[in-house]
């Protein structure tokens, strides 16, 4: 496993991060879920990713649970807020300073830790003043509750907006966390050069595409049972928009790059965002430790610049590269 650093700071986390987001609490059980971290572990994993709003925060407790006994300062956790939990009441989503600070306690406890060491804004909020929430987030950071501050899906004008927030209150936002992959770039023209304005890394979640990018979902052929896409928890809205047999026919001519390489194809995903430079991790998920233990060979890999070229000319117009698509990801109207 290598080890990259995150924004313009002295921390360090694994290239590649494991997710929650889907599985834990939701699509696997309990015993397959802990297996699965060891299995990251084991395979040198140190960095791991949640969110108070996964399986309306049973996630959360399961990773808790799963990473109870591991050495904390060997561990880094990451969490977020911002979507609704419990009853879904008036305050109970956003980034308020009341949501932000009742929030973080219910993280910890499920978490099992004094800290984590992101904590981050999972959407940008629209109805609450920018200065209200980083005020929030550095009395957490002050209070030792967290150690440094991210965000996820924020358009370039927000990160340089935030960044200058954070510098203002002396604490550092060091993270974003977009989707990124092969099929979906659309954080390259903004987002991205904004992040290395303002020292910002990204976090990267669906380097897989939702799967898709490991060429299990064949042209014209069934869904493969027990997939993401056959999924009705929240799995098979995800990954539908790539179930085109024109996207299909692409990956599978990804095949003979990555054969040439010496990976499967769902490495040859994860090494793909990783060879950008502004990227610290990516996040995988699993419902199986072999998904894990296959995923994290990925790391470390170089891919050479004509394998590149390669996979620009064979997924061509399928690449989705708009660039005003990360600002449709946070919430105009409220949810609660």
């Amino acid at each position: 496993m290598e080890f990259r650093h995150l924004g313009n700071s002295g921390f360090k986390i694994s290239e590649i991060t494991y997710g929650n987001w889907l599985t834990h609490g939701s699509q696997i059980e309990n015993d397959t879920a802990f297996a699965c971290v060891r299995a990251a572990i084991d395979a040198g994993i140190t960095t791991f990713d949640t969110a108070d709003v996964y399986a309306n925060t049973a996630a959360e407790t399961v990773l808790g649970e799963a990473l109870k006994g591991e050495r904390r300062q060997s561990v880094e956790i990451f969490t977020k807020v911002f979507g609704p939990t419990g009853p879904k009441g008036h305050n109970d989503t956003g980034l308020s300073r009341k949501h932000i600070l009742e929030s973080i306690d219910g993280s910890l406890s499920r978490l099992q830790t004094d800290y984590v060491d992101l904590y981050q804004a999972h959407r940008f909020d629209f109805f609450t003043p920018l200065e209200e929430t980083f005020q929030a987030f550095a009395d957490i950071v002050r209070a030792g509750k967290a150690l440094y501050i991210g965000v996820s899906e924020w358009t370039a004008d927000q990160l340089r907006a935030g960044a200058a927030l954070a510098k203002e209150h002396n604490i550092q936002l060091i993270s974003n966390q977009p989707e990124y992959s092969a099929l979906w770039r659309v954080i390259e023209e903004e987002v991205v050069p904004a992040s290395k304005e303002v020292g910002i890394s990204q976090i990267v979640w669906s380097p897989i595409a939702q799967g898709v990018l490991t060429g299990k979902y064949k042209p014209g052929a069934a869904l493969p049972e027990g997939s993401r896409a056959t999924d009705d928890k929240g799995g098979a809205d995800m990954v539908k928009r790539w179930l085109q047999d024109d996207v299909l026919t692409r990956v599978q001519n990804l095949k003979p790059i990555a054969d040439e390489l010496g990976l499967s194809l769902a490495q040859l995903a994860v090494a793909w965002v990783l060879q950008n430079d502004n990227v610290a991790t990516a996040i995988i998920g699993a419902s199986r430790p072999e998904q894990v233990h296959e995923n994290v060979k990925a790391s470390g890999v170089k891919i050479p610049a004509e394998a590149l070229a390669k996979i620009d000319e064979v997924l061509g117009d399928a690449v989705g590269r708009d660039a005003s698509e990360t600002a449709k990801r946070s919430p105009k109207a409220r949810e609660a």
